[in-house]
């Protein structure tokens, strides 16, 4: 199994201390462009079979249309890579929201704010997204994997054992619960 993991493109970011300075805040977003074509060029070039982004791949409050649809057309540049998309803190799966609106490529899986199950032959992959730009709770320690002998992988974006109020809410999760849970990887984003 191959695949390749991301988390915080954060595209459209107004980078607000470098917008101060002239034209870097513009520079810093083509670089993004840049570095995430190259991602996708990498995964052409490798037969990469899975794209795992782990939240926050846009600023929600500042993303134009124009950069989805740039990054749903390097999406279609990888037809054959099953690409899941766990939307965090900055790019919720809200109403209003491209998650929601837009009309993904069909390699693309974004999950929602339950943890769901999609299972090939030899690999289960649960994945959870934020609904709100805060989460307290995804579940995760109620969630049993129900077949050992396959790859069981999450895609997930949160904190790892946050102990201020503020990292509580930015989904919370103990080390020692994820452990306990047996994936034999976890795709994710953390602020510890």
């Amino acid at each position: 199994m191959k695949f390749v993991h991301i988390a915080d493109m954060h595209f459209d970011s107004p980078f607000i201390n470098l917008s101060d300075k002239d034209i870097l805040g513009d520079l810093r977003r083509l670089e993004q462009r840049k570095v995430f074509k190259k991602i996708i060029e990498y995964i052409k070039q490798n037969n990469i079979e899975y794209l795992f982004i782990s939240g926050d791949l846009y600023e929600h409050k500042y993303v134009k249309l124009s950069t989805i649809e740039y990054i749903n057309s390097l999406f279609q540049e990888i037809p054959k890579t099953k690409i899941f998309i766990s939307p965090g803190n900055h790019d919720p799966y809200v109403k209003n929201s491209y998650y929601n609106k837009f009309d993904w490529n069909e390699n693309v899986k974004i999950f929602h704010s339950e943890i769901e199950k999609i299972e090939y032959e030899n690999i289960n992959i649960y994945g959870y997204g934020f609904d709100d730009f805060y989460c307290t709770d995804c579940g995760i320690e109620k969630l049993e994997l129900d077949d050992l002998n396959k790859i069981n992988l999450l895609v997930i974006h949160g904190t790892l054992d946050g102990a201020s109020i503020e990292e509580k809410q930015y989904n919370s999760m103990a080390r020692k619960i994820l452990k306990e849970k047996q994936f034999d990887y976890i795709a994710i984003r953390t602020y510890s």
